[in-house]
């Protein structure tokens, strides 16, 4: 499609702004610090359980105390999943601090392109609170005029709430996503779909 035929561009965060790095080792690192040892092989397994846990609860934690009890509950189901006897609530500060993000390849200068064809950004990502910090430290945040973290794709709500904070009509914005709640989300809201890598998205547009 055309540029010139947009106003905005809304993006998912998770594979298609950001990446998560291997989480293991430093939870293998973390765990025998509080004397717990496990192989990387069974913290992996328990990592999984955890995150599939947390994927379909992310955006429960919209404010500081749901995200608190939302960390404290997928602690727990991490520390089930391992069998390791520690207080999920003392441990999930170590838990999150092991979970860390990177940017995907040629995502700034994309966003650059797209900002400097004139269009305005925003992130619409099924994520909890902490998206809004993690953009901030991949020097990310400073290309979006608006940011809506629980999202709740497939609904359209988190779409429709960045299009009216950023007062565009849906019909002149295009959502890239790398999943099928991102087209859904889309449709649902009005606006056209790219499928992520953002790198291909972008240069399709003319």
């Amino acid at each position: 499609m055309k540029a010139a035929d947009l106003d905005a561009v809304t993006l998912d965060a998770y594979g298609t702004l950001m990446t998560l790095v291997d989480p293991v080792p430093a939870l293998v690192e973390i765990l025998a610090a509080r004397g717990v040892e496990r192989t990387p092989e069974v913290v992996l397994a328990g990592f999984r359980t955890e995150a599939a846990h947390y994927g379909p609860r992310a955006s429960e934690g919209r404010d500081e105390d749901s995200l608190a009890r939302l960390q404290r509950e997928c602690t727990s189901v991490f520390l089930d999943a391992i069998e390791a006897d520690l207080d999920a609530g003392d441990f999930a500060p170590d838990y999150a601090g092991a979970l860390r993000f990177a940017v995907l390849p040629r995502v700034p200068e994309s966003l650059e392109r797209l900002r400097a064809l004139g269009i305005t950004l925003a992130v619409v990502g099924n994520w909890d609170l902490t998206l809004h910090r993690w953009l901030e430290e991949l020097e990310l945040g400073r290309y979006f005029a608006t940011v809506v973290h629980a999202a709740g794709k497939p609904s359209p709500a988190g779409i429709l709430q960045a299009l009216q904070s950023l007062q565009v009509e849906p019909a002149r914005t295009l959502h890239i996503g790398d999943d099928e709640v991102d087209r859904l989300s889309a449709r649902a809201a009005g606006t056209h779909f790219a499928r992520a890598p953002l790198r291909d998205a972008v240069d399709t547009l003319t």
